[in-house]
């Protein structure tokens, strides 16, 4: 049997990076997925089709995570398709990088909402379904700089605080009812955005890093599987560095 057969997992913003790469992990694993993205565009498509390749039921859904009518419609949808909700992966994620002093209002908005309060809706959203399941798994994804912190970056490192703040409190609100929360903390993770950087910059990261390399999104998806499925039964309210040594 399959680590994670039978299960149905929502995966937000999935349409690529470690979004997407938990969603195939889970897909892998025989795990059902529903996984959203704030439009469905070209990207969303192929990895809807590489998830039905593997022989499991998929859909992806357009859905403004930081919206709190829109997550409540779409998780209805999810759970009419579906038929039940056993795992949440809180994923969605922008960043809008700048010094404290110089950021916008818009920035800091931009980043509290879809990374933050998109985590809270969902959760609004899923709670009182797996409380009627008495069982479920919510994993937010953090970062080594939402417990750090991280100049340049004061609005991404509060909302990645924010999400380990999150799951430790609705760990110990519904974990009478079944429902672990737990959190991922990745460090230098090679997706898209880190691809951007310059080789100097990527080897200066390295450096710190005790393992001398960067991480990729499925040494993060593997953590994502082991928190959503039954060999974390125990496990709850907890921060997993994925990061190589770089936060101890």
């Amino acid at each position: 049997m399959k680590l994670l057969e039978g299960k149905v997992a929502i995966v937000t913003g999935a349409a690529r990076g470690i979004g997407k790469a938990i969603a195939l992990k889970f897909a892998a694993e025989g795990a059902d997925i529903a996984f959203t993205d704030l439009n469905i565009d070209e990207n969303a498509k192929n990895t809807e089709a590489e998830i039905a390749a593997l022989g499991v039921k998929v859909k992806a859904y357009a859905s403004n995570a930081a919206n709190f009518e829109d997550t409540h419609t779409v998780v209805e949808e999810i759970l009419k398709d579906f038929g039940h909700i056993d795992v949440l992966i809180n994923n969605a994620g922008i960043t809008k990088d700048g010094l404290m002093m110089r950021m916008t209002e818009q920035q800091w908005d931009a980043v509290i909402n879809v990374n933050l309060k998109s985590a809270f809706n969902f959760v609004h959203a899923v709670t009182p379904i797996m409380m009627r399941q008495k069982n479920g798994s919510i994993v937010n994804m953090s970062s080594v700089v939402g417990v750090s912190g991280n100049a340049g970056q004061c609005n991404y490192s509060a909302s990645k605080a924010g999400m380990i703040g999150l799951a430790k409190s609705i760990a110990k609100e519904v974990g009478s009812r079944g429902i672990r929360a737990n959190c991922i903390a990745p460090g230098f993770i090679i997706t898209e955005m880190t691809g951007a950087l310059s080789e100097e910059v990527k080897e200066q990261w390295a450096k710190q890093i005790p393992l001398r390399r960067g991480g990729t999104p499925e040494d993060v998806a593997n953590v994502a599987a082991f928190l959503a499925s039954d060999l974390s039964s125990y496990v709850s309210g907890q921060v997993i560095h994925c990061c190589g040594g770089m936060n101890m």
